[in-house]
């Protein structure tokens, strides 16, 4: 918890909307909190206070959560952007990059809110049909470990799943650098066998290798029908690209998993809180992505500025209560569109860089396999 009281009471208030057991879509409840949390973030981070400035949208000016400045999460390469005493930073994630890229870096001085948000949420849209606390699930991760990738948003957050969610039996399948072909084959080969299903999680390029090595070998596995698969990341590989649909239809082919059954996850590392494809809670609805109660998205016509028309596309713009430490409103160089209560993500903006933690952990997989 924060040394600030200040900070320390929002973070409690949102910490505990975060813990509630059921989830409640409260537009009151957020806006209260939005504006709160961007007050205090205007007052106690010099650079996002000149930023709003600049743009005449200060607290006195800011009336809905939806004006709330966004920072372009390219800024993260440039500037700190936090609310507390560096000395008080505990833990950093960063973004990829070479030995010669500015990599972008999210300073936190407590892990609490990241994972009391990521948690609830993979449950929910991962796994809709747990009822009890206990509720456990064989989770085998195509990504490095936190132990491997300390620096990785995405590596912290499969980490903390593992732990959460996990069955004993589960595990990561990356270790330096390297897919363990072999093992994830003979794993799958077990689950078939035992009617046991398997959620396998890792970035669309760790799948794209998966895909490769299983077509080598001519192995066909037919995984139960209950297993699901979450991937993250674009769908352009370093080794080569492969459009969405394509991707999935290669999952069903060698694993037996239907595209209903697997799951995109948009996050990045400057952002605390994720969001999920509809589709296992709502198989029968669009596919569209959909976040928690204490996460927005606004699609922005990116010349006027304003709220995009319905179905127009726009650049996409995140408000995060996670975020308390940093800002709360990011705006992500992705382009997209709102669909129902959700969006869909076209791709990225022009000139934009590639996101990063996804693309970090490819970078990883492209070492060991070069």
């Amino acid at each position: 918890m924060s040394a600030d009281p200040r900070r320390a009471e929002i973070d409690r208030r949102i910490l505990e909307w975060m813990r509630e057991p059921r989830w409640s879509y409260s537009e009151k409840r957020f806006e209260e909190l939005a504006l709160e949390l961007f007050a205090f973030q205007f007052e106690h981070c010099e650079i996002y206070r000149r930023f709003c400035e600049a743009r005449s949208q200060t607290p006195d000016d800011v009336k809905t959560w939806r004006q709330i400045p966004a920072v372009p999460t390219s800024a993260f390469k440039e500037v700190d952007l936090r609310c507390f005493p560096a000395d008080e930073t505990t833990h950093c994630f960063r973004t990829s990059g070479t030995s010669t890229d500015v990599r972008g870096t999210l300073y936190l001085d407590t892990l609490e809110l990241y994972e009391a948000s990521l948690l609830p949420t993979f449950r929910h849209f991962m796994y809709p049909e747990f009822l009890l606390p206990d509720d456990r699930a064989m989770i085998r991760v195509l990504a490095p470990s936190p132990t491997e990738l300390p620096d990785s948003s995405l590596s912290h957050m499969f980490g903390v799943v593992v732990d959460a969610l996990g069955e004993p039996n589960s595990d990561f399948d990356v270790e330096n650098s390297e897919l363990l072909f072999d093992r994830v084959l003979t794993l799958l080969v077990e689950s078939a066998a035992s009617e046991v299903p398997m959620t396998l999680c890792g970035t669309a390029f760790a799948f794209v290798h998966l895909i490769d090595h299983m077509a080598e070998r001519g192995v066909l596995i037919g995984l139960p029908s209950a297993s699901r698969i979450m991937e993250t990341g674009g769908f352009k590989g370093r080794s080569r690209e492969i459009p969405r649909a394509e991707l999935y239809a290669e999952l069903k082919r060698v694993l037996g998993i239907s595209p209903e059954r697997i799951i995109n996850q948009y996050g990045m590392t400057e952002l605390g809180s994720q969001f999920y494809d509809s589709v296992i809670r709502g198989p029968s609805e669009p596919r569209r992505k959909l976040g928690p109660p204490w996460a927005r998205v606004v699609i922005v016509d990116p010349e006027t500025g304003h709220e995009a028309a319905t179905g127009q596309v726009g650049s996409i713009v995140v408000v995060d209560l996670a975020n308390t430490g940093s800002v709360l409103s990011l705006q992500t160089g992705d382009l997209g569109r709102a669909i129902l209560d959700g969006f869909e993500v076209i791709g990225r903006e022009p000139g934009a860089d590639a996101r990063g933690c996804s693309i970090g952990a490819d970078e990883i997989l492209e070492m060991g396999s070069s």
